[in-house]
């Protein structure tokens, strides 16, 4: 229901309403309903402020509010005090054994690995959305801003993943809510450029970010997974656990997100928020070739195999990672060869990983190895993602 009691309008280009009430109840159907036709209000009212002659102060004191914290502003604006109150007051299962230690599986794979299966996994189903291929087309980020898109959201989630770092005013938390405020900003200016709430529903709206959340904990560890990085169970519940805090960094609602602690939990709301998606538009494409073209270099390193086959291998990952007819309509092109090579070198990635589990010595040597090399690599760029 709306502030005055109405049922939200429907999408008209996000399913129907009378299908999702027959396939989930109607309960949750009037969960989407609010979902998509909401962006993030706290975050959105800062935005607002943004545009008004009160901007530029709004601008200082969200800067400083997000870096030292509510308490360091004297005077802030009201829209300033109740987006940084409500980040800074974490929820209660954010314990200090969450914080500190429940990422630490993060770190039992290399951050290439993480890069390939956000680009050819998380990144590429995030496009097919067409509420957020819309977005990046009404706001001139279709393709040029492919390469950029990887580096920003790998450095966030290398930040975010730190241990610690999700405590108010440290790095994790800082990236993380400049991503929140990029997600406002992109949602103020697809309005002003013609985007379509009717059809699409809010842009960038609780379902877009559920679906994204899902894509950077589902369809990552699963992409993982495939690539013989699997994890345990209590590993799995660990990262579900540790995302909950992100989530509500990144302003999701809780009632979308919270509890789910395994794939098959997630696969569960996927399948919901899947329902109301839409279908795929022709953008989806680019931006999945241009995504790939980004990291095709990398495979060549970590998969160990000839530079001539880092684009075949690449799309012969993403097609494991995505259902056959998806993969095809993204333009996904199959190679026998390319197969064969990544069926190798999966196996071998297998084995290694196997053999270090079995030695707990040498499997915490090498958690710490991958944290430390993160750490280094974060630290060679120590500013702020996302200009304020």
């Amino acid at each position: 229901m709306t502030s005055n009691g109405s049922t939200p309008r429907w999408p008209t280009g996000r399913g129907i309403r009378s299908g999702i009430v027959l396939q989930f109840g109607a309960d949750r159907a009037d969960i989407l309903a609010r979902a998509l036709t909401t962006g993030d209000p706290l975050a959105d009212a800062v935005v607002d402020v943004e545009h008004t002659g009160d901007g530029k102060e709004v601008r200082s004191q969200l800067r400083q509010g997000v870096t030292q914290g509510l308490a360091s502003i004297s005077d802030p604006h009201p829209a300033i005090a109740a987006l940084l109150a409500d980040a800074e007051t974490l929820p209660d299962y954010a314990s200090d054994e969450v914080l500190d230690t429940g990422s630490l599986p993060f770190f039992t794979m290399p951050s290439a690995a993480h890069i390939v299966s956000l680009s050819a996994g998380a990144l590429i189903r995030v496009y097919q959305s067409p509420s957020i291929a819309e977005v990046l087309t009404t706001t001139g980020r279709l393709i040029d801003g492919a390469d950029r898109r990887i580096r920003e959201t790998g450095t966030w989630v290398s930040t975010a993943m730190l241990p610690g770092s999700l405590r108010p005013g440290e790095a994790g938390y800082v990236a993380t809510l400049q991503v929140r405020m990029l997600h406002a900003r992109m949602r103020h200016l697809a309005l002003t450029r013609g985007y379509d709430e009717n059809v699409h529903g809010a842009p960038i709206n609780q379902v877009d970010l559920a679906r994204t959340w899902i894509d950077f904990t589902l369809t990552s560890l699963e992409a993982e997974a495939q690539m013989g990085l699997g994890l345990t169970t209590p590993e799995t519940e660990s990262l579900y656990r540790y995302w909950w805090v992100l989530a509500h960094l990144l302003g999701i609602r809780p009632e979308l997100v919270e509890g789910i602690q395994s794939n098959a939990q997630a696969q569960r709301l996927d399948d919901m928020l899947q329902a109301v998606t839409g279908p795929l538009i022709p953008e989806a494409q680019a931006l999945a070739t241009a995504t790939l073209k980004s990291v095709s270099e990398l495979v060549n390193d970590f998969f160990n195999v000839p530079t001539a086959l880092g684009t075949p291998v690449l799309h012969a990952l993403a097609r494991r990672f995505h259902r056959s007819n998806i993969s095809d309509e993204m333009g996904l092109r199959h190679n026998a060869t390319a197969d064969r090579a990544l069926n190798i070198a999966i196996t071998r990635i297998r084995r290694h990983r196997t053999k270090l589990r079995s030695d707990p010595v040498r499997w915490q040597q090498e958690q710490d190895r991958q944290l430390e090399a993160s750490r280094a690599q974060l630290s060679t760029d120590p500013g702020l993602l996302y200009a304020q």
